[in-house]
């Protein structure tokens, strides 16, 4: 029976080696300069090591959502390109260029803000971002002439660098991100009638990298995928040749043989049916196990599988191993890879209503990460 290492009561296991795999793996198949994403501390893997690991796949740019994610990654000695792209009103981005970091600029403002923080020696590097559907930030079609038109007056000054230009895909249909892709090449064209041709141009993130080719532009931007998850409905990470790098596990904290009807956890959703054994497993919903996956949830102990038998509590979880053989400090494994047998992180996202990308990304700061390489 497999065991935590000794006083460890729960922990998140990250295979960088994974990760360098999956983007050396989506380097290969879009044939494109890859942006590796690593916002929401590397989709909870850990922003550095997601970062450091990506480059050593071959990523040549890190992307974040805001800057003070961008300087977190520089002051943990990462020195590739890094973009950040979400910025608040009336943001200063001082701090950010003396930090050589590029910025998305989705407004006249932002652009303004930019160039005002630009040094006399060293412009600042952006990527303009363009809305082309998606309803989120960018520069609005109406606007795309004057706030391009700016940036090349900026750029030849001296005050900016046009590193790219970008935007998001909804990945809610081909012929959706196609019209996307065609308002893209409009604002390309606009760009290119001012001037500007940044070396840059990226619209598609894993999704569309895989699937749609032509969205690809010589340069993709790689989140859920980099982690080794799918975002893909019916196709697990295992389809795409992709590694999932997180594994969940606890110890279990204490095993109780229980006679049929007996109450577990809140509310007694759970009643056991008969003579069974109860196995407390000290992960909650503090720790990221989502409540909505109580009853249904997946785990594996000593290579058995089982499900969550009750409500998932803040700290804890309970499991109905029947009369499986199971002893105190024994490990469970919520989700990993399931080619070595542990349920997958879409499982949960399954049980719990929602996506892989949550699962991840909302295991909280109480459960450690510890690097591995496998």
């Amino acid at each position: 029976m497999s065991r935590l290492p000794a006083g460890v009561m729960r922990e998140a296991t990250i295979d960088v080696g994974a990760i360098t795999a999956n983007v050396r793996h989506l380097r290969r198949l879009t044939s494109s300069e890859v942006i590796a994403v690593v916002k929401a501390d590397g989709y909870g893997h850990g922003a550095v090591r997601s970062a450091n690991a990506a480059i050593e796949g071959g990523a040549a740019r890190i992307g974040v959502a805001d800057v003070a994610e961008a300087l977190a990654l520089r002051r943990g000695g990462v020195t590739a390109p890094v973009l950040a792209w979400l910025h608040a009103p009336g943001a200063s981005f001082a701090e950010a260029a003396a930090a050589h970091v590029e910025l998305g600029v989705s407004s006249f403002d932002q652009l303004v803000a930019a160039a005002a923080a630009a040094s006399a020696d060293r412009p600042v590097g952006v990527h303009l971002k363009l809305e082309t559907g998606l309803g989120r930030n960018g520069i609005a079609p109406a606007d795309y002439r004057m706030v391009l038109a700016e940036a090349a007056r900026l750029e030849r000054i001296g005050k900016l660098k046009v590193v790219g230009i970008f935007s998001h895909l909804s990945n809610s249909s081909p012929d959706e991100d196609r019209a996307q892709l065609r308002a893209f090449q409009d604002g390309l064209g606009v760009a290119a009638t001012l001037g500007l041709a940044p070396p840059l141009r990226h619209l598609a993130a894993t999704a569309a990298a895989i699937d749609l080719p032509e969205t690809r532009l010589g340069c993709v931007r790689l989140g859920i995928g980099i982690y080794g998850l799918s975002p893909f409905d019916g196709r697990s990470s295992a389809d795409l040749g992709l590694r999932p790098a997180m594994t969940l596990r606890a110890a279990v904290a204490a095993v109780r043989r229980v006679g049929p009807g007996h109450g577990v956890s809140y509310g007694f959703d759970h009643r056991t049916e008969r003579e069974t054994t109860l196995a407390l497993v000290p992960l909650g919903y503090a720790d990221g196990v989502p409540r909505q996956a109580s009853g249904l949830g997946p785990v594996v102990i000593g290579g058995q599988r089982f499900r969550v038998a009750g409500r998932v509590a803040m700290d804890q979880i309970v499991v109905d191993v029947g009369d499986h053989p199971v002893g105190v400090g024994d490990e469970t494994v919520l989700f990993g890879d399931p080619t070595l047998g542990a349920p997958a992180a879409s499982e949960w996202a399954d049980a719990a209503g929602t996506i892989d990308y949550e699962i991840v990304t909302r295991i909280g700061p109480r459960v450690p990460r510890r690097q591995v390489s496998a």
